[in-house]
């Protein structure tokens, strides 16, 4: 992560965008340079030269521009000043990639350009194309003489994905090199320009109290998720050569397992934190096909439901998108990390289109304390302490930890503390790629891939992506949208005692008609003791007869209520809740309880369901009377601690 004494403007350049009439160009990459601008980070003497194969000239690519910028900038009210002068530093010439006179006038356009600013020779190319012409534009600028010609810096940006599999990445990262020095390429990826990823170091090398802890004698195991709640949406094309390993996993998630796991440097220089991410990743445990069974799981979501009842298509009727595809959009992948630090750590991945909501977070949980004090004051368990970082939409840190409930007597409860950036910082939003393009600019290589770190992302992801290719998959689609994704991926964690950590805001909770205008203190306990569960159609969530062990509040889905002769006594769907009056009563469960589509669950465990009842009346006495009215049950009072 850079850390400069003081922001200064970027060196003097000229910017040459290779695909500046395509989609990266007008959504992203210009609305960060105007951001750039706006904060003062642009150098006088810097300009920039679109190519493409349009037939626009400077004037309509201006024109262009000064509307899609309107479109899409982060920032509001829109600057009309800055944008005056922007606007003017836009130049554009058209040409085909593989045409040596597009490139030969190319170079006059960057030339004059530059001896009227004054740029010192410094030009910066962005490769805003697909990767398969990245090794062909180079060798284009190569033969006009670009890349080492005259005084300055000449530098290249080239976008992910780089490369398909190991094998493509190797030879790109080949060619590339036939052409640039190493350290004239950076390879960008835009998640590492997002503040909360950047403060991944920040928060572990600044803070002296967290990092006796970041290790295997304290640390249980870690849980990255990216989940989005939009489907491919107009990129089905792109993402059927994809999938969500190659678009999310293999790149922006092991570049934030990285950052959290890696040894501390010896400094903030480019090499110094490179080597240390490159260390980590080769660290990682390479799994055979064996182990990808084990630990590795894939989904692809179909039909579902928004919570308002809107239907959303399955991926295999999304438009560009075979009818019977076997493109993963959902994964989750349990990776070891063969270090002294964390051996015998486990770090669980997950990411997926079309799930329940938008969120990315990391969450660490530390291994429990020992309960031997708390046992004569009736703790059955102490619960992990967790540290969680909340990188989008919503961005800060949150500790979860205990604290004695006020009162006479000895009880704990999982209260957390939270940092936000929107409380703590004055900033305007960001795309992303604005510290990305100002540090290609200075050449502050820190937050790019090296051919090193590229390749040994590769090697974990090839093994699961060959596995995968081996073996179709049988039963996609295997998720329904706007679910939590697949079972499998919660059965995942469950076969090592340990379960997802869903982080849920009070909106959910309140459309469970039990919670709906509750105390917003006794939503947010609920909202660090609820537990996840996910059961497919014809699963059993609970049995006549067995000891009751939850109480279960329906996220999504429905489930019938069937007796001892399979007969349905009702059905029971999102918003609703069951397995009440075993606990409240202490009695085995009187029917059992079948999922009759794929259903989402929030759990509240026996313990804590004690510890709710007796600290919240108001909330017991509302339990009761629904069980009452539901159930016709007559009982004297509920146990007050539910064993």
């Amino acid at each position: 992560m850079p850390a400069h004494s003081a922001i200064t403007p970027g060196d003097p350049c000229v910017l040459v965008i290779f695909g500046a009439s395509g989609d990266l160009t007008r959504r992203l990459l210009l609305p960060a340079l105007y951001h750039l601008a706006c904060d003062g980070l642009l150098s006088d003497r810097f300009a920039i030269v679109g190519m493409a194969m349009d037939t626009w000239t400077t004037d309509e690519f201006r024109e262009r521009m000064t509307v899609q910028v309107r479109q899409f900038t982060t920032r509001a009210p829109f600057d009309e000043a800055v944008w005056a002068r922007f606007v003017q530093r836009l130049h554009y010439t058209p040409g085909r990639f593989d045409d040596p006179d597009a490139f030969a006038r190319l170079s006059a356009v960057v030339t004059g350009i530059d001896a009227e600013l004054g740029a010192g020779g410094n030009v910066l190319f962005y490769m805003a194309t697909p990767p398969s012409v990245f090794g062909l534009v180079s060798r284009s600028l190569h033969t006009a003489g670009f890349a080492h010609a005259g005084e300055g810096w000449k530098r290249v940006i080239v976008e992910k994905p780089f490369g398909h599999d190991l094998a493509s990445a190797i030879a790109l990262n080949r060619e590339m090199l036939q052409f640039w020095r190493e350290d004239q390429i950076f390879r960008i990826d835009h998640y590492l320009g997002k503040e909360t990823v950047q403060n991944l170091l920040a928060f572990r090398f600044s803070n002296g109290m967290f990092e006796p802890l970041w290790n295997r004698n304290f640390i249980d195991h870690i849980q990255f998720t990216v989940s989005e709640s939009v489907g491919v949406e107009a990129r089905g094309a792109y993402y059927e050569t994809s999938g969500v390993t190659r678009d999310m996993i293999q790149n922006h998630m092991f570049q934030m397992l990285a950052y959290l796991c890696m040894e501390p440097p010896v400094s903030f220089a480019a090499d110094a934190v490179r080597n240390e991410k490159a260390k980590l990743l080769d660290a990682v445990r390479i799994m055979g096909p064996k182990e990808v069974a084990l630990n590795a799981v894939r989904g692809q979501y179909g039909p579902g439901r928004e919570p308002d009842g809107a239907l959303l298509a399955g991926y295999r009727g999304e438009p560009n998108v075979s009818p019977t595809s076997r493109t993963e959009t959902f994964a989750a992948i349990k990776l070891n990390i063969d270090n002294w630090r964390w051996d015998g750590v486990p770090v669980y991945l997950r990411s997926g289109k079309r799930l329940w909501k938008r969120g990315t977070e990391i969450v660490v949980q530390f291994k429990r304390a020992p309960d031997v004090l708390f046992r004569a004051a009736g703790v059955d368990q102490i619960e992990h302490n967790r540290l969680i970082f909340h990188m989008q939409p919503d961005q800060g840190i949150e500790l979860r930890f205990h604290a004695k409930v006020p009162g006479a007597q000895l009880r704990l409860q999982n209260v957390n503390m939270r940092f936000s950036y929107g409380d703590a910082f004055q900033a305007s939003r960001a795309i992303g790629y604005e510290v990305l393009v100002y540090n290609c600019m200075i050449g502050d290589a820190t937050l790019f891939s090296r051919t090193d770190l590229v390749e040994a992302a590769w090697r974990i992801a090839q093994p699961v992506l060959d596995a995968w290719s081996q073996t179709a998959p049988t039963d996609f689609p295997n998720y329904e949208a706007g679910s939590w994704g697949p079972k499998a991926a919660f059965d995942l964690l469950e076969h090592d005692g340990r379960r997802w950590v869903e982080i849920i805001n009070r909106d959910v909770l309140e459309r469970v008609p039990l919670f709906a205008g509750a105390d917003p203190l006794f939503l947010n306990e609920l909202l660090l003791i609820l537990e996840p569960d996910v059961f497919e159609p014809g699963e059993y969530i609970v049995r006549a007869g067995e000891e009751a062990i939850a109480m279960y509040f329906i996220a999504r889905g429905e489930v019938d209520v069937i007796d001892g002769d399979e007969v349905i006594l009702k059905t029971l769907c999102g918003g609703d809740f069951f397995g009440e009056v075993g606990l409240l009563w202490a009695q085995p469960r009187s029917a059992s309880v079948r999922a009759r589509t794929e259903t989402d669950v929030f759990l509240l465990k026996r313990t804590a369901f004690a510890k709710v009842l007796s600290q919240r009346p108001e909330f017991a006495e509302s339990v009761e009377r629904c069980a009452r009215e539901r159930y016709s049950v007559n009982a004297a009072k509920p146990t007050a601690d539910p064993k």
